[in-house]
């Protein structure tokens, strides 16, 4: 069988795996955003996932980036990297899922195969995008057409853990189409690939690993909450424990993004209607989503010690995104901060040359270019992301933005000697 490969979503999972698979099959990208398309048809992405170089090589090894849904009717294979977020009650949000499955069935074809790569609980692909499928197709599930399903393990920014080196686990509606999957993707993933038994083993594996890392972050900034109160220095006790072979080292702080702080509540809806509430993962999710509460409450406190008048305060927060050295700003926890510290009445700049103006709605705070070419002066400057442009500032250059006796907040454990860390 010769595939033509349709990527379905073009962000920060679909353009590597496109960028890819081109290397060795025909490839089109489809996405519904036509900026982004016309972005990539320039040879730029925005995400920064590719480079300049990569795009305009994906686009000489023959892709194709198009809103045009006929563009992707002569696929065999349709690869669905959606995202799957999450609503304002913390319940799943299929919407992406489902809207994308549409636009595959108005084209599916017999002997078309369906992969799913967004992350879900256990039996959404079957249970719910299959039957998408079948209805806008008129076609028979394992009949005259196929599902799969490979979950994403891109990790943005990350340009050493790029999707090819990173091991997939894949999964088919049959054996045989299990067999097909998993060679597709062994052809492009040099670290190799882990055939599960099921869909939904494969379902599971994926939303267990970001639960896991959320629940053992929770256990770290609990314990960075606990030793603050006893004025012991959280970093200290992680370095000492950390001499031991089996201790699992993290350090506290913010859980944002599209991944760890959404993924588990996947998990948590699907045991919850069915009877079983998950307690630890729920009370993990509530300690990581309480963080940024506390980290703004400890800078008042702080800035109250020192004298600091609260109402019309200035106060710079450095870093917007969800992580370091990535642009991504989507579900990132640092706002947070930002609306506490604007309901104690103070007045908040934000800086981060990841972060484009354009992205970022400026009603509660100001988006400033750089702190270090103005004379304003901050009463505290909150370091909430360790993007490496901050990690080269010295403390003196922290200082020169600073009023007299300057408050410094670290989140991140970039500042020397600063007034409050996690």
């Amino acid at each position: 069988m010769i595939y033509k490969i349709a990527v379905i979503g073009l962000g920060y999972v679909g353009l590597p795996l496109a960028h890819a698979f081109s290397e060795k099959y025909k490839v089109v990208g489809f996405d519904i955003d036509q900026g982004r398309i016309n972005e990539l048809n320039s040879g730029i992405d925005c995400t920064l996932e590719l480079s300049e170089p990569q795009v305009k090589e994906a686009l000489e090894n023959g892709i194709k980036f198009t809103v045009n849904l006929n563009e992707i009717s002569e696929c065999n294979v349709y690869i669905i990297t959606v995202p799957s977020p999450i609503d304002s009650s913390n319940r799943p949000n299929l919407t992406p899922l489902i809207k994308s499955s549409e636009s595959v069935g108005k084209v599916l074809k017999e002997g078309d195969i369906v992969i799913y790569e967004s992350t879900v609980y256990p039996g959404v692909t079957e249970d719910v995008c299959v039957p998408v499928l079948e209805d806008l197709s008129g076609l028979k599930f394992n009949e005259d057409f196929y599902a799969g399903y490979s979950p994403e393990r891109i990790n943005p920014g990350d340009k050493e853990h790029t999707v090819t080196k990173i091991l997939k686990v894949t999964a088919g509606s049959t054996p045989e189409i299990a067999k097909k999957v998993d060679d597709l993707y062994k052809s492009i993933i040099t670290a190799g690939t882990h055939s599960a038994p099921s869909i939904k083993v494969a379902e599971a594996s994926k939303v267990i690993e970001n639960t896991q890392r959320d629940v053992n972050i929770a256990l770290i900034n609990e314990l960075a909450l606990i030793f603050d109160a006893m004025g012991i220095d959280t970093t200290e006790v992680i370095d000492a424990a950390a001499t031991k072979w089996n201790f699992i080292k993290l350090s506290p702080g913010l859980v944002g993004g599209h991944c760890i702080g959404v993924d588990p509540y996947y998990l948590t809806h699907k045991a919850q209607e069915l009877g079983y509430k998950p307690n630890l993962i729920l009370g993990a999710r509530q300690i990581n989503n309480g963080m940024s509460k506390y980290i703004a409450e400890r800078t008042i406190k702080v800035m109250i010690a020192h004298d600091k008048k609260i109402k019309n305060s200035n106060i710079l927060v450095m870093g917007l995104t969800f992580k370091e050295n990535c642009p991504d700003i989507r579900n990132s926890k640092v706002f947070d901060i930002i609306d506490e510290l604007k309901d104690y009445g103070c007045n908040v700049d934000a800086y981060d040359s990841w972060v484009d103006v354009k992205d970022v709605d400026q009603k509660n705070f100001a988006f400033i270019t750089d702190p270090f070419k103005t004379d304003k002066k901050y009463d505290a400057i909150i370091v909430a992301v360790g993007h490496k442009t901050f990690q080269v500032l010295s403390r003196s250059e922290y200082e020169s933005i600073s009023t007299i006796e300057p408050v410094f907040i670290d989140i991140k454990g970039i500042i020397e000697n600063p007034t409050w860390k996690l």
